[in-house]
């Protein structure tokens, strides 16, 4: 039988000394969604519907290729952001860690992907 007391117990349980760090992570990142995302669905309906050589010269302007990839970037780790404290909530052991990996390169694949079609796009 191990005689602990409460505090011993306790340590290494509690906090891991990332929540401050992840709040302002997100806060930023939430910040920045306010007006990224009103102006990408400005931006991408103003590209919609046209050829492609129409949509190839519009995203071929800096601004609107900036602000998508902007957009891409900060909607895509957000998600990712959610998406690791959900897990990390509700998801233990292995399959935690390996779900932790997973929604990670997804996360990074899907942002490697879509600024490489648009700067095929662009270019």
């Amino acid at each position: 039988m191990r005689f602990l007391t409460d505090r011993k117990r306790a340590q290494g349980l509690g906090a891991g000394g990332t929540g401050t760090h992840h709040h302002w992570q997100m806060l930023v990142s939430s910040i920045l969604l306010v007006p990224l995302v009103p102006l990408f669905i400005i931006i991408f309906g103003n590209g919609l519907g046209g050829s492609y050589e129409e949509v190839q010269a519009y995203f071929s302007r800096p601004f609107p290729a900036i602000a998508t990839g902007l957009s891409l970037i900060v909607i895509t780790l957000h998600v990712m952001r959610e998406a690791h404290e959900a897990i990390e909530d509700y998801v233990h052991g292995a399959a935690g860690k390996l779900a932790l990996v997973a929604v990670s390169a997804f996360a990074y694949t899907l942002i490697a992907a879509g600024l490489f079609a648009l700067v095929k796009l662009a270019l």
